[in-house]
């Protein structure tokens, strides 16, 4: 399939010491996107008795397949590992609410949604978007796996199942005549290991005109704009638009048009309907046709991107070394999935980092996972005074630098580290 082969590496071995195999289309792995070590599970923060105790580290180890160029990671621990109880809130980033209210407006304007429509979320979180259908008369379900953020979005009036979805979840939900005019995904596909049974799930709920809109960073913008921090175990598949069509192929759906999304610094949604109902929007052709000419079925496309991530390490450890040298202290913003491989990758602990801070309740008195840096609220900035604050979810930089700005009353400036190391303000 490939033009350019680069050096294949040894097959990794599975979980159950059988070959690892591409979780679409089952060709063996055998081919390296980058390696970043081992890393603890990015959202499992540590309570203070637990920071004694002994921590699981899991590979960080990202291959591409030589047959359908799907981009993943190998499934070390299981979904319900990871997200049965999760401490992940989207009401707590007002950018990310205000994406979502966007989405509601536009998608009702565009397919005409109303009283008589139903929408269906998969993942919707605490309700941070369907709450807004809800606001407009329009009936709702959201599907959610972890029953503490599922509570969230019922107190916000928005019916919710708590279940992982899957192809037989889809299924009996369609017998119960339930059929989805809206079926959305924001950010959900990379964290599913069977994506086979995921997406086909998604067929017998899909209404007969119904439209399938799904949001996830995008695998090229990640390559250069050098986000390697997006990938952790939660993530388990990097997709560009030509992986995401033909999953969706595979499975009796069409992807008939594609939007190029600012969020998770650059993302895609990909608009899909049952097989046959519409026709391909030229701009989903010319997204195809970029790629293609990108070498997205080229492994050479691929090789290069440790060696970028090797010179950001060593520029982000240089800055934070220096600043400690001349006495300087530094502290961190946000405590994301992102972050904490950032950091780990890093080997950033209290030496330079003195803590970090959260919007959300849930984290505060814990401790990053493999870091133990301590988590406090917002307001201890302001009490502390540091010089520098290094903002982890540096895609919230403006959201995070505007309602921070009160540091510049002290000299206090902020780090963004990806995609390169920058200090802003001062």
């Amino acid at each position: 399939m490939y033009e350019c082969m680069t050096e294949t590496t040894t097959a990794p071995t599975g979980v159950d010491g059988q070959a690892a195999r591409c979780r679409f289309c089952a060709a063996p792995l055998a081919f390296t996107m980058v390696d970043l070590g081992k890393s603890p599970l990015c959202q499992t923060m540590l309570s203070r008795s637990q920071l004694n105790e002994m921590e699981a580290f899991y590979p960080l180890h990202v291959y591409v397949c030589g047959e359908c160029a799907l981009v993943q990671l190998e499934e070390y621990v299981s979904p319900e590992d990871i997200f049965s109880d999760y401490n992940y809130f989207s009401s707590f980033s007002d950018s990310w609410l205000d994406h979502a209210q966007r989405y509601v407006r536009d998608m009702t304007q565009r397919f005409g949604l109303n009283p008589s429509s139903q929408v269906v979320e998969l993942a919707s979180n605490d309700g941070y978007l369907l709450q807004y259908f809800v606001e407009r008369g329009i009936p709702v379900l959201g599907i959610e796996p972890a029953a503490n953020v599922a509570e969230a979005a019922k107190a916000k009036g928005v019916k919710t199942i708590v279940e992982f979805f899957d192809a037989k979840l889809g299924k009996r939900l369609a017998d119960e005549g339930r059929r989805a005019d809206l079926l959305l995904g924001k950010n959900v596909l990379a964290q599913v290991p069977d994506i086979n049974s995921f997406v086909a799930g998604m067929k017998p709920l899909l209404a007969e005109n119904g439209v399938i809109t799904i949001e996830f960073p995008s695998l090229f913008t990640l390559i250069d704009a050098n986000e390697f921090d997006t990938i952790y175990h939660e993530h388990f598949s990097y997709f560009s638009f030509t992986s995401a069509c033909r999953i969706f192929e595979a499975h009796g759906l069409y992807i008939w048009d594609v939007e190029e999304l600012p969020t998770h610094g650059g993302s895609l949604r990909i608009f899909g309907c049952h097989a046959g109902a519409r026709a391909r929007t030229e701009r989903a052709k010319a997204m195809l046709d970029y790629e293609q000419g990108r070498g997205v079925d080229d492994l050479a496309t691929y090789a290069s991107f440790g060696r970028q991530i090797e010179r950001t390490k060593r520029r982000l450890l240089s800055f934070l070394i220096d600043a400690k040298d001349r006495g300087k202290t530094v502290v961190g913003y946000g405590a994301p999935g992102k972050g904490n491989t950032l950091l780990n990758y890093c080997g950033i602990r209290t030496d330079f980092l003195d803590y970090t801070v959260d919007r959300s309740p849930a984290k505060h008195g814990r401790f990053l996972p493999g870091t133990h840096i301590p988590v406090y609220e917002p307001e201890r900035i302001f009490e502390t005074r540091p010089d520098y604050v290094l903002i982890l979810p540096w895609n919230l930089r403006d959201e995070i630098s505007k309602q921070m700005s009160g540091i510049s009353e002290w000299g206090g400036r902020f780090v963004v580290p990806i995609p390169d190391v920058e200090v802003i303000g001062g």
